[in-house]
């Protein structure tokens, strides 16, 4: 958790206004992230890089000793690749979901709900839209450092096999800003820590059962409508395919499904965080 450092403007601050968003964005968002860093720098920074092995465990455990009684898989697109190669991928989408939602979460429940962080900044010129961009460009940051140094570790074990993967990294910053936005998004609605136990309990079955270590035909046609739901499973097709250049029109549709989570979970974070402090 971060250092419980607050707003605490001695008078007033008459809110800045845009033609366009009025009251709700003061356009700079990057005090936020700027405090957000100085924060991480100083207290939690340990705990910050633990999450950059977790995915590398997974992938040196299943992926290579797992892998060497496996053999090869089938992709979704009817491509052969090693076992390590279909989970590298995989492996890299979760790992920027764990940053991006870990940040924009349990974090942000703290400076929202016990540190009331952010009824200081809402104090000040900033407006709700500044808070929850900030925010969530924290825990984009999150979810890319993840992200990059995995797609490192791919690429020294020989994982990606494929010149699209350049474009991986692009790609789970897209998946990052999804889950980031989402997160912050729900977490505004979250009162105790009970609550955010739901969180991992959602998480866990995503990250299981999202093909992430098996193909989607292995599972009941009924369980495969579930799973490709869920966004996790976007994000992992969208990486696998540009990892492995298995290619396909699909992929567009995984890349509009973020967007519009995105959207969704900046409207809904900007009107909570309005309702809550400011209405």
């Amino acid at each position: 958790m971060t250092a419980p450092t607050t707003f605490a403007p001695t008078r007033p601050v008459q809110r800045r206004s845009t033609s366009l968003l009025g009251s709700l964005y003061a356009g700079n968002a990057r005090s936020v992230m700027h405090r957000g860093l100085l924060a991480t720098k100083s207290t939690n920074w340990l705990v910050v890089m633990s999450g950059f092995f977790e995915p590398i465990f997974y992938l040196l455990s299943m992926g290579i000793g797992l892998g060497a009684l496996v053999g090869t898989v089938e992709t979704s697109t009817g491509a052969h690749v090693p076992y390590a190669a279909f989970i590298a991928p995989a492996l890299l989408a979760v790992a920027a979901m764990n940053g991006a939602i870990y940040d924009s979460t349990w974090n942000v429940f703290f400076k929202m709900q016990y540190a009331k962080l952010y009824e200081g900044m809402l104090s000040t010129s900033l407006g709700p839209l500044d808070v929850a961009l900030g925010e969530i460009s924290l825990a984009l940051l999150r979810g890319a450092l993840y992200a990059g140094g995995f797609l490192i570790v791919m690429q020294v074990l020989g994982l990606n096999l494929a010149w699209t993967a350049l474009l991986a990294l692009p790609a789970v910053l897209l998946i990052a800003f999804g889950f980031a936005s989402l997160g912050m998004a729900i977490t505004s609605y979250m009162k105790t820590f009970q609550q955010m136990d739901w969180i991992n309990f959602v998480m866990l079955p995503m990250f299981l059962f999202s093909a992430t270590f098996y193909p989607l035909t292995v599972y009941p046609e009924p369980i495969q409508w579930v799973i490709q739901v869920l966004p996790l499973w976007h994000g992992v097709e969208l990486v696998r395919g540009l990892t492995t250049g298995a290619l396909s029109v699909a992929m567009l549709g995984h890349v509009l499904y973020y967007v519009v989570m995105i959207a969704v979970g900046l409207v809904f974070t900007t009107k909570r965080l309005r309702a809550l402090f400011l209405d």
